[in-house]
């Protein structure tokens, strides 16, 4: 039992720290973003291609240390496709009706995989509503994403900051109500 309530503990400080890390990159890259959006192309295009090929790594890494890739599917399907989508954005670029589409198509998929990642992990860890729901709106993000990918107006790297923000806000709400879980105990 005492080995039980270490490894929920120490999957619990990994997940804290694993989604403090996933929001402080997601706002570094909004910043950089808001940054270099009049500065040209070669910055944005990396930030374009950089956003899902992190996301591939922080998952990697994520599936890893929470049992192994193979116990974590979900994770393992989404290290593949953000993988894929960053080779796509590259090839789309610079045409960003294409990236957006891309994208769209990526936030559907890995919006659905976060969202079955969160569902398996609900019955041990916390703070897995905040994923679920996040994996659920990045879902209806990308149809958005896709719907603008087809209008007349030329989309920008502002359109994909926005999706970055909500992504950035559900990991940090879901490393503090971890971190608050983590203190209601040792008060208890």
């Amino acid at each position: 039992m005492n080995d039980a309530i270490t490894d929920h503990a120490t999957q619990e400080g990994w997940l804290k720290t694993y989604y403090f890390t996933r929001a402080a990159f997601s706002l570094a890259w909004i910043f950089a973003a808001l940054n270099t959006m009049r500065h040209g192309w070669g910055i944005e295009a990396v930030l374009l291609v950089g956003y899902p090929a992190w996301d591939a790594l922080a998952n990697l890494v994520d599936g890893r240390r929470s049992g192994g890739l193979a116990r974590n599917r979900a994770q393992a399907l989404n290290v593949a496709v953000s993988l894929a989508v960053a080779g796509a954005v590259a090839v789309a670029l610079p045409d960003m009706h294409r990236v957006l589409a891309v994208f769209g198509a990526w936030a559907i998929l890995s919006g659905l995989l976060q969202l079955g990642a969160g569902l398996q992990r609900w019955k041990t860890a916390g703070a897995q509503w905040a994923m679920v729901l996040s994996g659920a709106q990045s879902a209806l993000a990308g149809g958005f994403f896709i719907f603008q990918a087809g209008q007349a107006a030329i989309p920008s790297l502002a359109t994909v900051t926005g999706y970055a923000g909500f992504g950035a806000f559900y990991f940090l709400v879901s490393a503090l109500w971890l971190s608050a879980a983590t203190l209601r105990r040792k008060h208890a």
